[in-house]
Protein backbone atom coordinates (compact mmCIF):
# COMPACT_ATOMS: atom_id res chain seq x y z
CA UNK A 1 0.00 0.00 0.00
CA UNK A 2 0.91 3.51 -0.66
CA UNK A 3 3.01 4.54 2.39
CA UNK A 4 2.38 8.07 1.53
CA UNK A 5 -1.65 7.84 2.75
CA UNK A 6 -2.41 9.67 5.95
CA UNK A 7 -4.32 8.58 8.90
CA UNK A 8 -7.12 10.95 8.17
CA UNK A 9 -7.64 10.89 4.89
CA UNK A 10 -9.61 13.80 2.80
CA UNK A 11 -11.97 12.50 1.05
CA UNK A 12 -14.72 14.23 -1.26
CA UNK A 13 -17.76 11.83 -0.82
CA UNK A 14 -20.92 13.76 -1.41
CA UNK A 15 -24.28 11.65 -1.72
CA UNK A 16 -24.85 8.32 -3.37
CA UNK A 17 -27.21 8.45 -6.10
CA UNK A 18 -29.68 5.96 -7.66
CA UNK A 19 -28.33 4.72 -11.16
CA UNK A 20 -31.82 4.88 -12.65
CA UNK A 21 -34.25 7.77 -10.78
CA UNK A 22 -31.27 9.83 -9.55
CA UNK A 23 -32.97 9.64 -5.84
CA UNK A 24 -29.84 10.81 -3.53
CA UNK A 25 -28.68 8.55 -0.71
CA UNK A 26 -26.88 9.84 2.42
CA UNK A 27 -23.01 8.86 2.20
CA UNK A 28 -21.23 7.09 5.43
CA UNK A 29 -24.34 4.87 5.82
CA UNK A 30 -24.49 1.09 5.18
CA UNK A 31 -26.62 0.87 2.10
CA UNK A 32 -27.75 -2.03 -0.59
CA UNK A 33 -29.86 -1.21 -3.65
CA UNK A 34 -31.85 1.65 -4.00
CA UNK A 35 -35.70 1.99 -3.48
CA UNK A 36 -36.32 1.83 -7.15
CA UNK A 37 -33.91 -1.71 -6.77
CA UNK A 38 -31.04 -0.45 -8.95
CA UNK A 39 -27.24 -0.11 -8.37
CA UNK A 40 -26.03 3.10 -6.36
CA UNK A 41 -23.52 5.20 -7.33
CA UNK A 42 -20.98 7.40 -5.66
CA UNK A 43 -20.33 10.82 -6.02
CA UNK A 44 -17.83 13.24 -5.10
CA UNK A 45 -17.25 16.81 -4.84
CA UNK A 46 -15.18 16.97 -8.53
CA UNK A 47 -14.49 20.98 -7.90
CA UNK A 48 -12.94 20.53 -4.68
CA UNK A 49 -10.93 17.33 -5.75
CA UNK A 50 -9.43 19.41 -9.06
CA UNK A 51 -8.96 22.41 -6.65
CA UNK A 52 -6.54 20.29 -4.29
CA UNK A 53 -4.96 18.09 -6.74
CA UNK A 54 -3.60 17.61 -10.14
CA UNK A 55 -2.49 15.12 -12.70
CA UNK A 56 1.02 16.06 -11.81
CA UNK A 57 0.08 14.86 -8.76
CA UNK A 58 -0.68 11.76 -9.56
CA UNK A 59 1.88 10.83 -11.42
CA UNK A 60 4.40 11.90 -8.72
CA UNK A 61 2.53 8.85 -6.62
CA UNK A 62 3.63 5.17 -6.74
CA UNK A 63 1.69 3.46 -9.41
CA UNK A 64 -0.56 1.38 -7.28
CA UNK A 65 -4.29 1.42 -6.83
CA UNK A 66 -4.41 4.13 -3.61
CA UNK A 67 -2.65 6.46 -5.64
CA UNK A 68 -6.42 7.84 -6.90
CA UNK A 69 -7.66 7.71 -3.56
CA UNK A 70 -9.40 11.39 -3.61
CA UNK A 71 -11.35 10.14 -5.85
CA UNK A 72 -12.76 6.79 -4.24
CA UNK A 73 -14.49 6.53 -1.39
CA UNK A 74 -12.57 4.98 2.00
CA UNK A 75 -12.66 8.10 4.71
CA UNK A 76 -9.91 6.41 7.10
CA UNK A 77 -6.53 5.15 6.10
CA UNK A 78 -6.90 2.72 9.22
CA UNK A 79 -9.81 1.05 7.06
CA UNK A 80 -8.02 0.52 4.16
CA UNK A 81 -6.84 -3.38 3.83
CA UNK A 82 -4.54 -4.20 1.19
CA UNK A 83 -2.30 -6.99 -0.25
CA UNK A 84 -0.71 -5.07 -2.68
CA UNK A 85 -3.06 -3.45 -5.28
CA UNK A 86 -0.40 -2.74 -8.53
CA UNK A 87 -0.84 -0.96 -11.40
CA UNK A 88 -1.23 -3.79 -14.31
CA UNK A 89 0.97 -3.78 -17.02
CA UNK A 90 -0.36 -3.57 -21.15
CA UNK A 91 1.17 -5.97 -22.62
CA UNK A 92 1.76 -6.15 -26.47
CA UNK A 93 0.66 -9.41 -28.51
CA UNK A 94 1.60 -8.43 -31.87
CA UNK A 95 1.89 -11.96 -33.42
CA UNK A 96 -1.37 -12.98 -32.27
CA UNK A 97 -3.53 -9.35 -31.78
CA UNK A 98 -1.87 -7.20 -33.42
CA UNK A 99 1.09 -4.33 -33.65
CA UNK A 100 -1.67 -1.49 -31.60
CA UNK A 101 -3.34 -4.15 -29.64
CA UNK A 102 -2.31 -4.34 -25.98
CA UNK A 103 -3.78 -6.51 -23.13
CA UNK A 104 -4.30 -5.14 -19.90
CA UNK A 105 -3.08 -7.94 -17.91
CA UNK A 106 -5.02 -8.05 -14.72
CA UNK A 107 -3.94 -11.31 -13.30
CA UNK A 108 -1.19 -9.98 -11.87
CA UNK A 109 -3.30 -8.63 -9.14
CA UNK A 110 -3.53 -10.04 -5.78
CA UNK A 111 -5.66 -13.18 -5.64
CA UNK A 112 -4.73 -13.35 -9.63
CA UNK A 113 -7.89 -11.57 -10.99
CA UNK A 114 -9.41 -8.28 -11.66
CA UNK A 115 -12.12 -8.89 -8.56
CA UNK A 116 -9.53 -7.96 -6.63
CA UNK A 117 -9.74 -4.19 -7.35
CA UNK A 118 -13.82 -4.04 -6.98
CA UNK A 119 -13.65 -6.34 -3.66
CA UNK A 120 -10.68 -4.53 -1.94
CA UNK A 121 -12.53 -1.39 -2.19
CA UNK A 122 -16.17 -3.05 -1.04
CA UNK A 123 -14.82 -4.69 1.97
CA UNK A 124 -12.56 -1.50 3.19
CA UNK A 125 -16.14 0.32 3.20
CA UNK A 126 -17.77 -2.65 5.18
CA UNK A 127 -15.19 -2.60 7.47
CA UNK A 128 -15.45 1.18 8.16
CA UNK A 129 -19.55 0.82 8.00
CA UNK A 130 -18.92 -1.38 10.78
CA UNK A 131 -20.64 -4.40 8.89
CA UNK A 132 -19.21 -7.57 10.60
CA UNK A 133 -20.80 -10.54 7.74
CA UNK A 134 -20.83 -11.32 4.49
CA UNK A 135 -22.06 -13.75 1.90
CA UNK A 136 -21.86 -13.39 -1.88
CA UNK A 137 -22.40 -15.60 -4.86
CA UNK A 138 -19.57 -16.11 -7.61
CA UNK A 139 -18.02 -18.13 -10.11
CA UNK A 140 -14.89 -18.36 -8.90
CA UNK A 141 -12.30 -14.98 -8.67
CA UNK A 142 -14.75 -12.74 -6.82
CA UNK A 143 -15.11 -15.04 -3.82
CA UNK A 144 -11.28 -15.57 -3.60
CA UNK A 145 -10.92 -11.96 -3.16
CA UNK A 146 -13.69 -11.33 -0.70
CA UNK A 147 -12.45 -14.45 1.13
CA UNK A 148 -8.91 -12.95 1.00
CA UNK A 149 -9.41 -9.56 1.77
CA UNK A 150 -12.39 -10.04 4.34
CA UNK A 151 -9.82 -12.58 6.53
CA UNK A 152 -7.44 -9.99 6.45
CA UNK A 153 -9.94 -7.75 8.00
CA UNK A 154 -11.41 -9.99 10.40
CA UNK A 155 -14.86 -9.92 8.40
CA UNK A 156 -16.73 -13.26 8.17
CA UNK A 157 -17.79 -14.74 4.92
CA UNK A 158 -19.96 -17.43 3.02
CA UNK A 159 -19.35 -17.76 -0.41
CA UNK A 160 -21.82 -20.10 -2.28
CA UNK A 161 -20.89 -20.86 -5.65
CA UNK A 162 -22.37 -22.94 -8.94
CA UNK A 163 -21.52 -26.63 -8.37
CA UNK A 164 -19.28 -26.49 -11.59
CA UNK A 165 -16.96 -23.96 -10.19
CA UNK A 166 -13.05 -24.65 -11.31
CA UNK A 167 -12.14 -26.22 -8.25
CA UNK A 168 -8.83 -24.26 -7.43
CA UNK A 169 -11.37 -21.40 -7.02
CA UNK A 170 -13.42 -23.31 -4.43
CA UNK A 171 -10.05 -24.25 -3.10
CA UNK A 172 -8.79 -20.79 -2.91
CA UNK A 173 -11.69 -19.16 -1.43
CA UNK A 174 -12.19 -22.10 1.61
CA UNK A 175 -7.88 -21.77 2.03
CA UNK A 176 -8.38 -17.82 2.22
CA UNK A 177 -10.87 -18.36 5.26
CA UNK A 178 -14.31 -18.39 3.97
CA UNK A 179 -16.90 -20.48 4.22
CA UNK A 180 -17.62 -22.08 0.81
CA UNK A 181 -20.78 -23.97 -0.79
CA UNK A 182 -21.41 -25.60 -3.75
CA UNK A 183 -24.91 -25.09 -5.04
CA UNK A 184 -26.81 -27.30 -8.08
CA UNK A 185 -27.31 -23.85 -9.99
CA UNK A 186 -26.04 -21.27 -12.08
CA UNK A 187 -24.74 -18.08 -10.11
CA UNK A 188 -28.26 -16.24 -9.83
CA UNK A 189 -29.67 -18.99 -8.45
CA UNK A 190 -27.00 -18.91 -5.61
CA UNK A 191 -27.77 -15.12 -5.17
CA UNK A 192 -31.36 -15.91 -4.43
CA UNK A 193 -29.79 -17.53 -1.73
CA UNK A 194 -27.91 -14.50 -0.24
CA UNK A 195 -30.51 -12.78 -0.82
CA UNK A 196 -33.17 -14.49 1.21
CA UNK A 197 -30.30 -14.84 3.74
CA UNK A 198 -29.59 -10.97 3.71
CA UNK A 199 -33.22 -10.77 3.88
CA UNK A 200 -33.68 -12.19 6.95
CA UNK A 201 -30.63 -10.32 8.63
CA UNK A 202 -28.13 -13.12 8.81
CA UNK A 203 -24.98 -11.05 6.56
CA UNK A 204 -24.88 -8.16 4.43
CA UNK A 205 -25.22 -9.16 0.40
CA UNK A 206 -22.23 -8.57 -1.38
CA UNK A 207 -23.63 -9.69 -5.22
CA UNK A 208 -22.51 -7.80 -7.79
CA UNK A 209 -24.09 -4.51 -7.66
CA UNK A 210 -26.19 -5.14 -4.79
CA UNK A 211 -23.50 -2.96 -3.05
CA UNK A 212 -21.95 0.74 -4.23
CA UNK A 213 -18.37 0.29 -4.02
CA UNK A 214 -17.31 -2.74 -5.87
CA UNK A 215 -17.65 0.07 -9.00
CA UNK A 216 -15.37 2.48 -6.69
CA UNK A 217 -12.55 -0.52 -7.16
CA UNK A 218 -13.48 -1.52 -10.66
CA UNK A 219 -13.52 2.24 -12.21
CA UNK A 220 -9.63 2.23 -11.31
CA UNK A 221 -9.00 0.35 -14.42
CA UNK A 222 -9.69 3.66 -16.13
CA UNK A 223 -8.26 5.65 -14.40
CA UNK A 224 -4.82 3.34 -14.93
CA UNK A 225 -5.73 3.33 -18.56
CA UNK A 226 -5.78 7.33 -18.82
CA UNK A 227 -2.77 8.04 -16.74
CA UNK A 228 -0.85 5.04 -19.20
CA UNK A 229 -2.08 6.34 -22.46
CA UNK A 230 -0.46 9.68 -21.20
CA UNK A 231 -4.39 11.11 -20.90
CA UNK A 232 -5.69 10.03 -24.17
CA UNK A 233 -7.87 7.24 -24.04
CA UNK A 234 -7.43 3.85 -26.34
CA UNK A 235 -9.79 3.87 -29.02
CA UNK A 236 -11.63 1.01 -28.04
CA UNK A 237 -11.61 -1.20 -25.23
CA UNK A 238 -12.83 -5.34 -25.39
CA UNK A 239 -14.05 -6.34 -22.01
CA UNK A 240 -15.42 -9.29 -20.93
CA UNK A 241 -19.13 -8.51 -19.30
CA UNK A 242 -21.27 -10.60 -17.10
CA UNK A 243 -22.00 -9.05 -14.26
CA UNK A 244 -20.14 -5.53 -15.99
CA UNK A 245 -19.06 -3.97 -13.15
CA UNK A 246 -15.83 -3.18 -14.88
CA UNK A 247 -17.61 -1.83 -17.68
CA UNK A 248 -19.74 0.37 -15.54
CA UNK A 249 -16.66 1.41 -13.60
CA UNK A 250 -14.30 2.57 -16.40
CA UNK A 251 -17.19 4.74 -18.13
CA UNK A 252 -17.69 6.60 -14.48
CA UNK A 253 -14.19 6.91 -14.62
CA UNK A 254 -13.82 8.60 -17.59
CA UNK A 255 -17.15 10.79 -17.11
CA UNK A 256 -15.11 11.73 -14.05
CA UNK A 257 -11.73 12.42 -15.12
CA UNK A 258 -13.23 14.77 -17.73
CA UNK A 259 -15.18 16.74 -15.22
CA UNK A 260 -11.81 17.12 -13.55
CA UNK A 261 -10.28 18.75 -17.23
CA UNK A 262 -7.93 15.70 -17.11
CA UNK A 263 -9.01 13.67 -20.23
CA UNK A 264 -10.86 15.34 -23.50
CA UNK A 265 -14.70 14.07 -24.72
CA UNK A 266 -13.34 11.68 -26.58
CA UNK A 267 -14.29 8.13 -25.11
CA UNK A 268 -13.37 4.36 -26.45
CA UNK A 269 -15.71 2.04 -28.36
CA UNK A 270 -16.97 -0.09 -25.38
CA UNK A 271 -16.55 -3.18 -26.99
CA UNK A 272 -19.26 -6.09 -23.82
CA UNK A 273 -18.23 -9.06 -24.99
CA UNK A 274 -20.11 -12.25 -23.73
CA UNK A 275 -20.27 -16.22 -24.54
CA UNK A 276 -22.67 -17.33 -27.37
CA UNK A 277 -23.77 -19.94 -24.89
CA UNK A 278 -25.32 -16.65 -21.94
CA UNK A 279 -25.26 -13.72 -24.23
CA UNK A 280 -28.32 -11.60 -22.55
CA UNK A 281 -26.56 -8.42 -22.92
CA UNK A 282 -25.50 -8.78 -26.60
CA UNK A 283 -29.42 -10.28 -27.39
CA UNK A 284 -30.98 -6.54 -25.84
CA UNK A 285 -28.44 -4.96 -27.59
CA UNK A 286 -29.26 -6.44 -30.92
CA UNK A 287 -33.05 -5.84 -29.98
CA UNK A 288 -32.81 -2.08 -28.64
CA UNK A 289 -33.49 -2.96 -25.44
CA UNK A 290 -32.55 -0.75 -21.80
CA UNK A 291 -32.94 -4.25 -19.78
CA UNK A 292 -31.97 -7.79 -20.59
CA UNK A 293 -33.95 -11.07 -19.61
CA UNK A 294 -32.32 -13.88 -18.36
CA UNK A 295 -30.07 -16.47 -20.72
CA UNK A 296 -31.83 -19.60 -20.01
CA UNK A 297 -29.95 -22.27 -19.73
CA UNK A 298 -26.30 -20.82 -19.68
CA UNK A 299 -23.18 -22.65 -20.22
CA UNK A 300 -19.39 -21.60 -21.24
CA UNK A 301 -16.24 -22.21 -20.75
CA UNK A 302 -15.13 -18.96 -19.87
CA UNK A 303 -17.57 -18.99 -16.24
CA UNK A 304 -15.99 -15.87 -15.15
CA UNK A 305 -18.86 -14.16 -18.11
CA UNK A 306 -21.72 -17.04 -17.42
CA UNK A 307 -23.88 -14.59 -15.60
CA UNK A 308 -28.06 -15.18 -17.04
CA UNK A 309 -29.13 -11.73 -15.45
CA UNK A 310 -27.17 -8.67 -14.87
CA UNK A 311 -28.68 -6.01 -12.14
CA UNK A 312 -26.80 -3.24 -14.17
CA UNK A 313 -27.62 -4.50 -17.56
CA UNK A 314 -28.91 -1.07 -18.29
CA UNK A 315 -25.50 0.42 -17.55
CA UNK A 316 -24.10 -1.31 -19.33
CA UNK A 317 -25.94 -0.93 -22.55
CA UNK A 318 -26.03 2.50 -22.23
CA UNK A 319 -22.35 2.76 -22.23
CA UNK A 320 -21.70 0.65 -25.04
CA UNK A 321 -24.32 3.12 -27.28
CA UNK A 322 -22.84 6.03 -25.79
CA UNK A 323 -19.99 4.91 -26.83
CA UNK A 324 -20.43 3.77 -30.39
CA UNK A 325 -19.60 0.42 -29.26
CA UNK A 326 -21.24 -3.21 -29.44
CA UNK A 327 -21.98 -6.16 -27.37
CA UNK A 328 -20.67 -9.13 -29.11
CA UNK A 329 -20.88 -13.05 -28.38
CA UNK A 330 -18.34 -15.55 -29.15
CA UNK A 331 -18.57 -19.10 -29.15
CA UNK A 332 -16.22 -21.43 -26.64
CA UNK A 333 -14.24 -22.77 -30.01
CA UNK A 334 -13.21 -19.52 -30.70
CA UNK A 335 -12.62 -18.48 -26.82
CA UNK A 336 -10.22 -21.52 -26.61
CA UNK A 337 -8.54 -21.11 -29.80
CA UNK A 338 -7.78 -17.64 -28.76
CA UNK A 339 -6.18 -18.67 -25.91
CA UNK A 340 -3.77 -20.98 -27.47
CA UNK A 341 -3.18 -18.19 -30.10
CA UNK A 342 -1.83 -15.98 -27.61
CA UNK A 343 0.05 -17.97 -25.49
CA UNK A 344 1.75 -19.90 -28.48
CA UNK A 345 2.64 -16.56 -30.42
CA UNK A 346 3.32 -14.16 -27.84
CA UNK A 347 3.47 -15.95 -24.64
CA UNK A 348 0.86 -14.71 -22.70
CA UNK A 349 -1.42 -16.92 -20.98
CA UNK A 350 -5.10 -15.82 -20.79
CA UNK A 351 -7.95 -17.02 -19.12
CA UNK A 352 -10.99 -18.01 -21.33
CA UNK A 353 -12.20 -14.72 -20.78
CA UNK A 354 -9.95 -13.10 -22.08
CA UNK A 355 -9.53 -14.96 -24.84
CA UNK A 356 -12.90 -14.03 -25.69
CA UNK A 357 -12.02 -10.67 -26.06
CA UNK A 358 -9.21 -11.47 -28.65
CA UNK A 359 -11.61 -13.20 -30.11
CA UNK A 360 -14.31 -10.75 -30.21
CA UNK A 361 -11.00 -8.23 -31.66
CA UNK A 362 -10.32 -10.78 -34.48
CA UNK A 363 -14.00 -10.67 -35.22
CA UNK A 364 -14.40 -6.89 -34.90
CA UNK A 365 -11.34 -6.47 -37.07
CA UNK A 366 -12.22 -8.59 -39.47
CA UNK A 367 -16.11 -7.21 -40.01
CA UNK A 368 -14.50 -3.25 -40.05
CA UNK A 369 -15.54 -2.42 -36.79
CA UNK A 370 -11.99 -1.70 -35.74
CA UNK A 371 -9.62 -0.88 -37.91
CA UNK A 372 -5.57 -1.83 -37.88
CA UNK A 373 -4.59 1.63 -36.94
CA UNK A 374 -6.85 1.55 -33.92
CA UNK A 375 -5.24 1.96 -30.18
CA UNK A 376 -6.96 -1.57 -28.95
CA UNK A 377 -7.62 -2.49 -24.80
CA UNK A 378 -8.14 -6.26 -24.82
CA UNK A 379 -9.28 -7.04 -20.72
CA UNK A 380 -7.40 -10.41 -19.87
CA UNK A 381 -9.27 -10.52 -16.32
CA UNK A 382 -7.31 -13.27 -14.63
CA UNK A 383 -4.74 -15.12 -14.46
CA UNK A 384 -4.75 -17.97 -16.78
CA UNK A 385 -2.79 -20.53 -14.31
CA UNK A 386 -6.32 -20.74 -12.89
CA UNK A 387 -7.72 -22.56 -15.43
CA UNK A 388 -7.45 -26.44 -17.01
CA UNK A 389 -4.58 -26.41 -19.86
CA UNK A 390 -4.21 -29.36 -22.39
CA UNK A 391 -2.14 -32.31 -21.09
CA UNK A 392 1.52 -32.44 -21.95
CA UNK A 393 2.11 -36.07 -22.34
CA UNK A 394 6.02 -36.41 -23.97
CA UNK A 395 8.74 -38.41 -21.91
CA UNK A 396 11.86 -39.43 -22.48
CA UNK A 397 13.54 -42.34 -20.77
CA UNK A 398 16.88 -41.38 -20.06
CA UNK A 399 18.02 -45.63 -19.20
CA UNK A 400 17.51 -45.85 -23.75
CA UNK A 401 19.43 -43.77 -26.99
CA UNK A 402 17.93 -40.44 -26.72
CA UNK A 403 16.87 -39.43 -30.71
CA UNK A 404 17.81 -35.75 -30.61
CA UNK A 405 16.19 -34.87 -34.24
CA UNK A 406 12.91 -35.80 -32.60
CA UNK A 407 13.22 -33.16 -29.72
Amino acid sequence: MNENLTTDRETFVTHLECSITGERYEADQLHGLSRAGRPLLVRYDLDAVRSTISRDTIEARPTDLWRWRELLPVRQTSNIVSLGEIETPLVPIPKSGGPNVLVKDEGRLPTGSFKARGLVMAVAMAKELGVKKIAMPTNGNAGAALAAYATRCGIETIVLCPDDTPEINVREIAMQGARVWRVNGLIDDCGAIVGKGAAEGRWFDFSTLKEPYRIEGKKTMGLELAAQFGWKLPDAIFYPTGGGTGLIGMWKAFDELEQLGWIGSERPKMFAVQASGCAPIVRAFEAGEEHAERWEDASTVAAGIRVPKAVGDFLILRAVRESGGQAMAVGDPAILKAVETAAKQDGLLLCPEGGATLAAYTHALNTGLVDEDDRVVLFNCATGLKYPMPEAPQALDRTQAIDFDAL
